[in-house]
């Protein structure tokens, strides 16, 4: 079995709380959480709306699968946390949807939660596969 690889990764974004970026275990990377905050400048307003959360969220997940060599291909598995799932649910999901080819979707849980760090409406975290 691998050792795990604690990886923080000086381009990713910054981090609101101390964790990891994303831990690789094999060919197993699990990202922690992405937040819709701008990796310049974390003090930055959020974006207005879930959809222009979830579009940074995802710019941010993808720059944490880059760092960690991996590629928005490699997810096979997505976790969502929503914190208005009756408002939210569809623009997050088609925002969501636009990214992955519709025979390619990874397996996900999508979760309302009462709230989110910075007052986000939106956090997703991943679990990514490549073969070594």
């Amino acid at each position: 079995m691998d050792t795990p690889i604690f990886l923080t990764l000086p381009d990713g974004p910054d981090r609101v709380a101390p964790f990891s970026h994303a831990v690789r275990c094999g060919p197993w990377l699990l990202v922690t959480g992405q937040m819709p905050t701008d990796p310049a400048d974390n003090l930055r307003p959020l974006p207005e709306g879930v959809e222009a959360q979830t579009l940074q969220v995802i710019a941010n997940l993808r720059r944490v699968l880059a760092g960690a060599g991996f590629a928005w291909s490699d997810i096979v598995q997505a976790r969502i946390y929503l914190t208005d799932f009756a408002r939210d649910y569809a623009a997050m999901n088609a925002v969501w949807a636009a990214h992955f080819p519709p025979d390619r979707l990874p397996a996900r849980t999508c979760i309302g939660v009462t709230g989110l760090a910075r007052g986000a409406l939106v956090e997703i975290d991943l679990v990514a596969w490549k073969p070594a």
